[in-house]
C-alpha cells in the first residue's frame, strides 16, 4: 500500500530538490576557487557533505545509502588521501621536497597550480566523505532522527 505525501513534505522534498543542486554548485565553485581566493578542499567538502547530508534527511537514509553505499564512500575517503599522499610522493620523485609544488611542471607556477589543485580535491573527496561517514554513523544510531 502506498502511503500519500503530506503536503509539508512534499514542499520540502521539491524544496530540497531545488537547493541541493545549487549546494553542490557552489560546492564545486568553492573548490576551483580556493586556490587563488577564500575556500578550497576542506571548506568545499563540508558544503557538498552539508548537500549529501540534506538529500539523507529529507529522503530517508534507504535513498541516500541507495545513491551512496559505505563501501563506496570509504574508497573515496582512501582516494583522496592517496591523491594528497601521491602529490607528495610525485614531488619527491621529481627531486623536490614532499608537497613541493614547483618541480611537478616545467615551470614553478604551472607546479604550484597543479599540486594546490591537486591537493586541495584529495581533501575535498575525503572530507566529504569522512563527514558523511559520520553523519551515516551517528543517523543509525539513532541520534540524528
Amino acid at each position: 500500500m502506498h502511503a500519500q505525501i503530506q503536503p509539508y513534505n512534499l514542499v520540502l522534498r521539491i524544496g530540497a530538490k531545488m537547493l541541493i543542486p545549487l549546494i553542490l554548485v557552489f560546492a564545486l565553485y568553492v573548490q576551483f576557487h580556493g586556490e587563488s581566493g577564500p575556500g578550497g578542499g576542506f571548506q568545499a567538502g563540508v558544503i557538498f557533505a552539508a548537500a549529501f547530508i540534506l538529500y539523507a534527511l529529507v529522503f530517508g537514509m534507504d535513498a541516500a545509502r541507495a545513491v551512496a553505499s559505505e563501501r563506496i564512500l570509504r574508497v573515496l575517503a582512501a582516494l583522496g588521501v592517496l591523491l594528497y599522499y601521491g602529490v607528495g610522493l610525485a614531488s619527491l620523485f621529481a627531486g623536490g621536497n614532499f608537497l613541493d609544488y614547483d618541480v611537478l611542471a616545467q615551470d614553478g607556477i604551472s607546479g604550484q597550480h597543479l599540486g594546490i589543485f591537486l591537493v586541495e580535491f584529495g581533501i575535498g573527496i575525503t572530507v566529504a566523505t569522512i563527514m558523511v561517514i559520520i553523519f551515516f554513523a551517528y543517523a543509525e544510531r539513532g541520534v540524528a532522527r
